[in-house]
């Protein structure tokens, strides 16, 4: 099992508009979570995260998704409104030991 993580600093004060358009992106059906996936925030430590972590049995399932996503014309467009609230961003992909 794998647990991919993406991770994106926001610009300060500019939290609510990319939770905004995150709920957005959910409801239009442009972010799929495979099942156990979370959209997860900062309570602590580095502020204005978000973070959308999602387990995958292979990492090529994640790559499959992640095409696939990447690929959509309507994805791509909602990103361009995304983008100028991030500061930066990581993928970390972890391996689940037990």
């Amino acid at each position: 099992m794998y647990i991919v993580r993406e991770i994106f600093y926001l610009q300060f004060g500019r939290f609510k508009e990319a939770k905004a358009l995150v709920e957005e992106a959910v409801d239009l059906g442009l972010m799929t979570q495979p099942a156990g996936g979370r959209i997860l925030t900062d309570f602590t430590g580095d502020g204005y995260r978000l973070i959308f972590e999602s387990p995958y049995k292979t990492l090529a399932d994640f790559e499959v998704d992640l095409a696939r996503e990447m690929s959509a014309v309507a994805w791509k467009e909602w990103y361009e409104k995304f983008k100028p609230y991030v500061l930066h961003s990581q993928r970390e992909i972890l391996k689940q030991i037990s």
